[in-house]
């Protein structure tokens, strides 16, 4: 067994497979074999299937390559699913005392990961009902950052980052509404992608028109593998009105990139003229890395907030509140349920109450403006800069950060406000790693890309890897 299968690139990992460099079987066993390792320390990985039957499907990996049949470019690639999303026959939680089944049937994303060879074999952690950026639940506790133990990972997808970050997964399924993917992925030193709105379709779902805020998405080491599984995700589904035609061919994009697409025109919003609270050398660390971009022939410009931020804002909530309590209340139907919620998550249900029809419609048209400003920024810049996040990594202990910088936040989430400008216009967004702070703890960079540029962002993304390459090789510190 090949020692270092577990430090290969998803790609690497592909081909090596395929070309019978080594069997999934071996692949599978470094794999637990690195979770047995880590993850003790790490709790990433939840809900881990039986080791022979894991095995068992790497085999049957192996004997359909020995026929000459591959799967496709996942094939005997170890994979854990998010915590909220259905695997059939694979415990789900969603983090929450209230949920614990184990589905008959494949999410759609899922469905896809496996058609393309991945063999899932367990799942990751995310907090309850994926809400707040900090992984922590009543069922599986904590998710701690590897950087340093004492932090938080970020969240929703905080679970997915991890595994990354520590070599217990090659590449990762993450899902995003405020920041949920690109806010860990920043945390951890990885990659992750909130592609365009209706680019990876959600089924089953009881809403198919106005839950468009959150979307699923690909999380990497490095940008090839992003685009890869973005491959594997995407694409339209007749079941999901509002998915897009066009699936595929983002790996294509990046292994066509040339040092032209370092030459872009980047808008730097930074903190939106003030009106975000930041962290102390969280805006320094950004600039630096966008700094070393500019070597490459990128042009850097400070843009001045072309929108009301407070308005936006308090449009946001409005969404926010009408689709998380839609989703939410059917958990609570009975009064005793309500003590086995987090009160975030009771937060959000009882700011909805009332809710009025004119409210929703209002919030609607500032949204609509809002996404018209930020289309407008596209004709005089090809990409759109901000922090992932406006704290570093916290205490894993705190439930999420009362203050900033001397500024109280007054909700549970307003400390993630920097995250909600991609989502609410349905722009495609990519985490990229940033640099570390002086305390060693890392920072990531949004790069927001034009509507439906997924492809055109990728390149962009690609051509910032060569310049802040030396970051990604600062691995978290090996359990002792």
């Amino acid at each position: 067994m090949t020692p270092d299968l577990v430090d290969l690139t998803a790609e690497s990992l592909s081909r090596g497979i395929a070309s019978h460099d080594f069997s999934c079987r071996e692949v599978m066993e470094a794999t637990l074999a690195r979770v047995d390792l880590v993850n003790p320390t790490m709790n990433a990985i939840v809900s881990l299937r039986d080791r022979d039957a894991v095995l068992a499907d790497a085999d049957a990996c192996d004997v359909d390559l020995a026929r000459g049949h591959r799967r496709g470019w996942m094939h005997g690639m170890p994979q854990a699913i998010k915590d909220a999303v259905s695997v059939a026959g694979v415990r789900t939680t969603l983090g929450s005392r209230l949920v614990d089944f184990v589905p008959a049937h494949d999410d759609l994303l899922v469905a896809r990961m496996k058609a393309a060879g991945a063999i899932v074999i367990g799942r990751t952690n995310c907090p309850e009902f994926g809400l707040g950026s900090h992984t922590f639940n009543d069922i599986f506790g904590a998710t701690l950052n590897p950087y340093d133990t004492t932090r938080s990972a970020g969240g929703s997808s905080g679970g997915s980052a991890v595994a990354l970050a520590t070599r217990m997964l090659a590449v990762a399924d993450g899902s995003d509404f405020m920041g949920s993917l690109r806010n860990p992925a920043g945390w951890n030193n990885v990659y992750g992608m909130r592609p365009s709105q209706g680019r990876v379709p959600n089924w089953p779902q009881v809403d198919a028109y106005v839950s468009q805020l959150s979307t699923c998405g690909p999380m990497a080491r490095n940008v090839l593998d992003l685009a890869r599984l973005l491959d594997v995700q995407a694409g339209y589904d007749p079941r999901v009105p509002l998915s897009l035609d066009g699936g595929g061919g983002f790996a294509d994009a990046v292994l066509a990139a040339t040092p032209d697409d370092a030459r872009v025109r980047i808008g730097w919003l930074g903190d939106l003229d003030g009106h975000l609270a930041m962290d102390d050398g969280v805006l320094a660390t950004c600039q630096a890395a966008l700094r070393r971009f500019e070597g490459l022939g990128a042009a850097v410009e400070p843009v001045s907030s072309p929108f009301d931020a407070t308005r936006i804002w308090e449009a946001w909530l409005v969404w926010r509140r009408w689709i998380v309590a839609g989703r939410i209340a059917p958990f609570l139907r009975k009064p005793e349920q309500r003590a086995l919620v987090k009160p975030e998550a009771l937060w959000e249900v009882d700011q909805a109450e009332g809710l009025t029809g004119n409210e929703t419609m209002r919030a609607s048209v500032v949204r609509t403006v809002f996404h018209q400003q930020m289309v407008n920024l596209f004709g005089s810049y090809d990409v759109l800069a901000l922090p992932t996040a406006q704290v570093w990594p916290f205490p894993a202990s705190e439930r999420w950060p009362r203050e900033i910088a001397g500024r109280a936040m007054d909700t549970y989430h307003r400390w993630m406000e920097v995250t909600i400008y991609a989502t609410f216009a349905g722009l495609p967004c990519i985490a990229v790693p940033a640099g570390f702070g002086d305390h060693g703890l890392p920072m990531g960079l949004q790069l927001i890309g034009r509507p439906r540029a997924d492809a055109e962002l990728l390149r962009v993304a690609a051509a910032y890897e060569t310049a802040i390459g030396d970051c990604l090789a600062k691995r978290p510190a090996e359990p002792r």
